[in-house]
């Protein structure tokens, strides 16, 4: 019995033992699969480098991703080369002034030939009468040149031939010339304020009515200072006229000139106004050029507008110049406006535009003595090129040729 007994005890000894490690190789196999999960390091990518916030450098063992195989960067075929770049716009070079005046000749006998052919056969054909001279007078009034003017000119040619008892064509072509030259007035200041001034730029305000070419003129002025070695900022204050401060940008990029302006139509003038002057200031310029408008699409009156540009612009700078844009085809109508213009904000110079086809040369005359300020600036053509600064003699010369 007692061997019995002992054998049994064996058996249960033994699988006891059994019963422990199959139960420890379980719990083994479960602790195992679960930290996987939570402790164990995830296996690193053999295709991607370390980025920010991953290990500062990558195993020495890790394969390197080739650039073919970066398929998140788009790269250029080899035979593919570089893309073209649009070619950076050359800014052009303007006609120089002198260069300008060479033409002021040609256009203006083109256009004047009632005021030089017509009124030099009347002098030159002999035994003028009182009808003859009254005949005079009244193509000297056809050329706009005005009643006074006319009739100072055809009382001191009348003295002249009474006195000297001459008809000789060449004479009175002599005598008719410094009588209008005189009365174009080569004494006036025909300069422009076009420097800097007390280490500022000087600013030129250009004033005028829709229709005159003011923008235009504001352009062309800009090649005309360029041409002379100027640094021109141009501001584009006509905020009520569609597209008229595209038009002036495209007149100074063409140059290289920067222009200031609103993105919006209708913005406030005088605040373009004063931006641009700030502008200038900044860049050191050497002279700002504000174009204004010439009508308003609000209730404002356009004279109003103008005095408030004018106004603010003076809290920052003075207005060294205020240039006044005529069309020269409209002869004395244009000379009312001029009045208005000047009584609101002080001009200084005159722009006479389209002097040529059906332009009359004596507007020059009427002009200046109404307003009693010189023409500085003729637009002659319609090329950008065909704004140039005013010449008495040349004027004189050309409308006689």
């Amino acid at each position: 019995m007692a061997p019995v007994i002992h054998q049994l005890w064996e058996l249960v000894v033994i699988a006891v033992g059994l019963l422990v490690v199959l139960g420890g190789v379980l719990v083994g196999l479960l602790r195992g699969r679960g930290g996987a999960k939570k402790d164990a390091p995830a296996p690193r990518r053999p295709d991607v480098l370390p980025g920010v916030g991953d290990d500062a450098e990558p195993p020495r063992d890790a394969p390197k991703r080739p650039v073919q195989d970066a398929r998140s960067v788009d790269t250029l075929p080899p035979e593919a080369g570089l893309p073209e770049l649009a070619p950076t716009p050359t800014p052009e070079r303007p006609e120089s002034p002198a260069g300008r005046l060479q033409r002021l000749r040609a256009r203006l006998a083109r256009s004047n030939t009632v005021l030089g052919h017509g009124l030099l056969a009347l002098l030159s054909r002999g035994g003028l009468d009182e009808e003859a001279w009254e005949e005079v007078e009244d193509t000297l009034i056809a050329s706009d040149l005005g009643v006074e003017a006319s009739t100072e000119l055809v009382d001191k040619l009348r003295s002249r031939v009474a006195v000297e008892g001459t008809t000789d064509e060449s004479v009175v072509r002599g005598w008719l010339r410094e009588d209008l030259l005189a009365l174009v007035d080569p004494t006036l200041d025909r300069s422009l304020a076009d420097s800097r001034v007390d280490g500022r730029p000087a600013v030129v305000l250009v004033v005028g009515v829709n229709g005159t070419g003011k923008t235009t003129t504001v352009g062309k002025l800009a090649r005309v200072l360029v041409a002379q070695d100027k640094d021109v900022v141009l501001g584009a204050a006509d905020t009520f006229r569609a597209a008229a401060a595209d038009q002036l940008e495209t007149w100074g990029s063409r140059v290289g000139v920067p222009t200031v302006r609103s993105d919006r139509d209708g913005a406030d003038p005088a605040a373009v106004a004063f931006d641009a002057v700030k502008a200038g200031a900044e860049l050191e310029a050497d002279v700002v050029l504000v174009d204004t408008a010439g009508r308003l699409h609000n209730k404002v009156g356009l004279m109003d507008e103008l005095g408030k540009v004018k106004r603010v612009i003076e809290k920052q700078s003075p207005i060294d110049e205020v240039l006044l844009v005529l069309d020269a085809t409209t002869g004395q109508n244009g000379l009312r406006q001029a009045e208005v213009f000047a009584e609101v904000v002080n001009v200084t110079g005159i722009v006479l535009t389209k002097l040529d086809g059906t332009a009359k040369g004596g507007i020059v005359v009427s002009v200046q003595r109404k307003l009693g300020v010189p023409v500085k600036l003729v637009g002659l053509g319609e090329g950008p090129d065909d704004l140039a600064p005013f010449d008495p003699e040349a004027f004189v010369d050309a409308i006689l040729a």
